[in-house]
């Protein structure tokens, strides 16, 4: 596993930047939107929305920036979609992360363990110990 750690350093240096852009609560609603939907157009990702299609564009553009979503045109409008390619290149990385994550509490797990067996055998309290 310790030669995976360079290569997650890399794909995490690609990977900032979905972090970054998830990190906004307007963002990833719009992510949450584009997932239900599918490819949707600006005015309908702003039925009912608080902000105006300004601020939604200027969040898309910054999804579209971090690789989240690409755009094209339908007619006179422009229709939004999410990329999951993007989304799963990430999940990856999370996942490797999360394995590393499982060692390590496994690793803490035994050895507390094997520490409460010491300690319930008596040996450091016979003089054993330190």
């Amino acid at each position: 596993m310790t030669r995976a750690l360079p290569r997650a350093a890399g794909r995490l240096a690609g990977a900032a930047p979905v972090f970054a852009a998830l990190g906004d609560a307007t963002r990833l609603g719009i992510v949450a939107r584009l997932c239900e939907r599918g490819p949707t157009s600006i005015a309908r990702l702003t039925d009912g929305a608080v902000i105006s299609r300004q601020a939604v564009t200027k969040h898309l553009r910054s999804l579209e920036r971090a690789g989240l979503v690409r755009s094209r045109r339908a007619g006179r409008e422009r229709l939004w979609a999410l990329r999951a390619e993007r989304l799963g290149e990430v999940r990856k990385y999370l996942d490797l992360i999360s394995a590393q994550w499982d060692g390590a509490l496994g690793r803490l797990k035994a050895m507390v363990e094997r520490n409460d067996a010491v300690a319930r055998s008596g040996w450091w309290s016979a003089g054993g110990g330190l």
